[in-house]
């Protein structure tokens, strides 16, 4: 069992996070692409050859609103990750737009680890609800089960859409209660 460790994440995290979306081949490559784009948005764009991320020359962000969650091995090496942010237009809902864990150290805890700390990390900014999309594709079906395990329901499935015969199931979990959200505005303020 690989002892895990939930940290942030910094600029020089880039080329793991493509390493580990491409080694779980799950994730076609214009998504490992979209991913990263995520990462340069939270950590800056990288402007060294060939996205190599030079030491300095890192073109910081104006703002993101995208978040990122590391697990790493003892010897700090990155064997996970999730990304999530505020979805736009929303009353305290967000999104989970990335959770990958290396294959290598899958079954160890480590994706239960990540998600239990980005709920409880949203639960501190009185988030409501938690949003997951994911493929209905065969070789989905272990993520599913992950989501389904940890209290998540199918709120939604849009039929075809990532291509024939390909859904996009949307699954949700409410991190406070229905009455606990009365009274709130979409800033977190208690209306009077």
């Amino acid at each position: 069992m690989t002892r895990i460790f939930i940290g942030d994440m910094a600029p020089k995290d880039r080329a793991r996070v493509r390493e580990i979306l491409e080694a779980t081949r799950l994730f076609r490559a214009e998504e490992v692409d979209v991913a990263i784009e995520l990462f340069d948005s939270a950590f800056g764009a990288p402007t060294g050859v060939d996205g190599a991320l030079p030491a300095v020359n890192v073109i910081p962000p104006s703002s993101s609103d995208y978040f990122f969650l590391g697990a790493f091995t003892p010897e700090e090496e990155l064997a996970g990750f999730a990304c999530y942010g505020p979805t736009p237009g929303t009353d305290r809902t967000y999104d989970l737009y990335w959770i990958a864990v290396d294959p290598a150290v899958q079954g160890s805890g480590s994706g239960t680890i990540l998600l239990n700390e980005v709920e409880r990390r949203l639960k501190g900014l009185n988030a409501r609800m938690l949003v997951v999309e994911t493929s209905s594709r065969s070789d989905y079906g272990n993520t599913r089960g992950f989501y389904l395990q940890r209290g998540y329901v199918e709120a939604a499935r849009a039929r075809d859409f990532y291509a024939p015969a390909d859904d996009r199931i949307t699954y949700t979990k409410r991190l406070q209660s229905r009455a606990s959200s009365i009274g709130w505005t979409a800033h977190g303020a208690v209306q009077q």
